[in-house]
């Protein structure tokens, strides 16, 4: 990048992957010659100049339903930088991809030359045009050419600017029908700029892309910002907690970001694979999307000697809030750091007013990373937004140097006959005992109460622990009424797409109720 561009002044994507030098590496990929800085800036305005030749152009939506892995990184940053990106899950069925494609009324859906996703013919009967991606398995990781029929003219060519949308996802829908969040270029710019920031990233560090590339953790923390720090990333095909110490030392990365539920399976294969562990250049490890226990928090820098960040993120902010800090500045387990890019607050539940330091409210934020807008939905918009601020639905407390604590989402939180409980306090107890390995607390149907606690819980392997035993462990610790009714036992926690793990409905999915 030019001087006169630094990366703190860049608004599009295609400015910002000016930064890296012409033969330092992008992309990467397991058994793929890397693909360069040079190879993507050309590959950028290839793509670019192809869409316009098809008749797609800035501000046009493209579905993108491609597996996880390099040509999925190239792609979502070569078709963002001329046109709107609509990431989708590859493993949705007919129907979801049929109710996916018509919100965002999808000028074109990009699959993989032989693709046999649903999508495709759900896409033809809906008119839209399918457009394939090529590649050479053997060439340059994320090297790709598209190719399909012209649909006419595009009505705004060339390369996208700060105000178009690089980006739209759906929210997880989990309580109402999922609402769509457009993401402009510089909102994707400023949030991949604060999580450089916030780990100090520089052109000689290499992520390794463990994360789902149709979400917003996988898409901004790991491939833009480490394009934006003029870095590499290296795409696996998905995780994998078998493959995760030899992709250590293939990418020989410097870090890694990926859920809770992710870093707890790599610790339960950590003890077997200590000569990869201490072989590894890592600098750090990052957590997001969901809060870490503070257990599996020490664990992971007992097990690999690095400091864990804990972040905090969504996909309306273009994924970064807040962060802890690198070392020396204190990391605090249990909180998800400070304010890492917006202005983050508290504001009480009328909404009237922001309040001071240690009480509980909703988490609000304002900054150039946050979406202006729901898409069409002026309701979502009236509730989501006071006075500038974007009300995150989360619950949470600053204290008096700044850390933000998440009390729980507020959809999540379980009212007891009008005792509110925070269903990760009681997470955190549960997963202090020696036998638990993972705990997931929810609110199931109470006929008088309304709701009434309940957990589920996965013991370590050779762990034993009977149900009393551990309510009796809960009791020792919290109030009575915090307490959980019924504890159940299972093999592994039901988990969403992105691998985190799902509260709401988990009651009705295991058929409880007290």
């Amino acid at each position: 990048m030019t001087e006169e561009t630094p990366m703190s002044a860049a608004t599009s994507i295609a400015d910002l992957l000016a930064i890296g030098r012409d033969e330092a590496t992008a992309i990467a990929a397991p058994d793929r010659p890397e693909l360069t800085y040079a190879g993507l800036r050309r590959l950028v305005a290839d793509t670019v100049a192809t869409l316009n030749r098809l008749g797609i152009g800035r501000n046009d939506a493209v579905a993108i339903v491609l597996p996880n892995g390099p040509e999925m990184a190239s792609a979502f940053v070569a078709i963002a930088c001329g046109a709107t990106t609509a990431p989708l899950n590859p493993g949705y069925r007919a129907e979801e991809f049929d109710f996916y494609l018509g919100d965002l009324d999808a000028k074109a859906l990009v699959v993989e030359r032989g693709s046999q996703s649903p999508a495709i013919a759900v896409a033809q009967a809906r008119g839209v045009p399918i457009v394939e991606l090529v590649f050479d398995p053997a060439g340059p990781a994320g090297a790709f050419t598209l190719e399909g029929s012209s649909a006419g003219t595009a009505a705004a060519p060339g390369i996208a600017v700060s105000d178009d949308v690089a980006l739209v996802l759906h929210t997880s829908g989990t309580t109402s029908r999922p609402k769509i969040v457009p993401l402009r270029q510089r909102n994707v710019c400023a949030s991949a700029r604060n999580i450089r920031v916030a780990l100090g990233l520089t052109p000689a560090d290499r992520c390794l892309n463990i994360m789902p590339l149709f979400h917003i953790h996988g898409l901004i923390a790991a491939v833009l910002s480490s394009l934006g720090a003029g870095g590499a990333v290296f795409c696996a095909p998905g995780f994998n907690a078998l493959r995760f110490f030899a992709l250590l030392g293939e990418a020989k990365p410097t870090w890694y970001t990926a859920v809770p539920t992710m870093h707890q399976a790599i610790l339960g294969r950590a003890e077997r694979n200590r000569e990869a562990i201490a072989a590894s250049p890592l600098r750090l490890i990052r957590s997001s999307s969901a809060s870490l226990p503070p257990q599996v928090m020490r664990a992971l820098e007992e097990t690999f000697s690095v400091p864990v960040i804990e972040s905090y993120g969504m996909t309306e902010a273009a994924h970064q809030m807040a962060s802890n800090p690198l070392p020396p500045r204190p990391r605090k387990p249990g909180t998800v750091g400070v304010a890492a890019g917006p202005e983050v607050a508290i504001m009480d539940e009328a909404g009237s007013a922001i309040l001071p330091q240690g009480e509980i409210g909703e988490v609000v934020i304002r900054g150039d990373n946050v979406t202006a807008g729901y898409a069409a939905n002026p309701e979502a918009n009236a509730k989501g937004f006071t006075d500038g601020w974007f009300r995150t639905g989360d619950q949470g407390v600053l204290d008096a140097d700044g850390y933000l604590t998440i009390t729980g989402r507020l959809k999540e939180l379980i009212n007891r006959g009008g005792e509110k409980i925070s269903p990760r306090e009681v997470d955190e107890v549960l997963m202090d005992h020696p036998a638990v390995d993972q705990a997931l607390t929810f609110s199931m149907p109470h006929d008088k109460l309304g709701e009434e606690v309940a957990a589920v819980v996965v013991l370590v392997e050779g762990g034993e622990a009977a149900e009393q035993e551990l309510r009796d462990f809960v009791a020792r610790r919290l109030a009575d009424f915090k307490v959980p009714r019924r504890i159940v036992f299972l093999a592994e926690i039901p988990k969403g797409a992105t691998g985190k793990l799902q509260r709401i409905g988990l009651a009705q999915r295991l058929g409880l109720s007290a």
